[in-house]
């Protein structure tokens, strides 16, 4: 019997390894992408690591490509949006999870409501409703959708949260004398912390990433987020495939570091709603 575990062990161990490198591989190959000349790319080396490490894509990209310009746009448009998701959805969640009021379940279904909407159906109106309010070609183009298409999977995620949570926790500050407000900032949104830095890093590499929208939305060179701008690398350094891949690295790092940063919390997040309740 331990013999047959340990080789059970070893075999989930073995395939973990296996996956892991999988997922890992892409990124490996991306930042080797991006210090290879497109000799080494296309003909004599595009599966291993470059031959001559050549730096000089990053400083190429960074020099001759709008970067900077791009990367402030994505930074400005993500973190404002992400802020305001989180602020928005995490109010709303506690009103609906532990306030009594009417319209409650309505309030609920209506946000639900906007998962199921694909943004292809709404992307006319929407373009319309942004042009009538004067926000074409300005970050709030961008920063007022994200935030709508957000709410809804926010929401119901700080919902189901905060429903774990026990009630006496709340009754034992209200007699204590802590007002609606206090409880919700010194006890609701410390316990949902986790789930606040899990909701952070989807919807900040949601908006960093999205494409549509913004491609749509905004036609303005310097208001361009990094998705756009790759494509118009693209289009305008056609041959520079060293370049492109250093953009593309530099476009990633930020996400990495974050979820570097937060993959505590989102571990933390996955059990610590079954934890409070128990």
């Amino acid at each position: 019997m331990p013999t047959r575990v340990n080789i059970g062990r070893l075999l989930l161990q073995g395939l973990l390894w296996f996956y892991f490198l999988i997922s890992v591989y892409p990124l490996i190959w991306m930042v080797s992408y991006s210090l290879k000349n497109n000799d080494e790319i296309f003909v004599t080396n595009p599966f291993g690591l470059p031959f001559h490490f050549r730096i000089e894509n990053y400083i190429h990209a960074w020099s001759q490509f709008s970067i900077p310009r791009y990367f402030v746009n994505s930074l400005v448009v993500s973190t404002i949006s992400t802020a305001g998701i989180l602020i928005l959805a995490v109010m709303f969640s506690y009103a609906i999870a532990r306030m009594v009021w009417k319209l409650r379940e309505t309030a609920r279904l209506y946000m639900i409501i906007g998962m199921f909407i694909p943004l292809q159906v709404i992307m006319v109106p929407l373009a319309i409703l942004v042009r009538n309010l004067h926000l074409a070609n300005t970050y709030g183009a961008l920063i007022v959708p994200y935030i709508a298409f957000g709410l809804p999977f926010s929401s119901l995620v700080f919902y189901g949260f905060m429903r774990s949570i026990p009630v006496e926790l709340e009754e034992s500050a209200c007699i204590d004398g802590a007002s609606i407000y206090k409880t919700f900032f010194r006890i609701i949104v410390p316990i949902v912390l986790p789930a606040i830095a899990t909701i952070a890093i989807f919807q900040y590499l949601g908006a960093w990433n999205e494409f549509l929208l913004a491609y749509i939305l905004i036609s303005d060179e310097a208001l361009k987020t990094l998705p756009l701008g790759l494509l118009f690398f693209q289009g305008q350094y056609s041959t520079d495939w060293g370049g492109m891949g250093a953009v593309m690295t530099i476009a990633s790092l930020p996400m990495v570091i974050i979820f570097m940063f937060f993959s505590d919390q989102v571990e933390r997040a996955m059990t610590v709603g079954a934890a409070v309740k128990g």
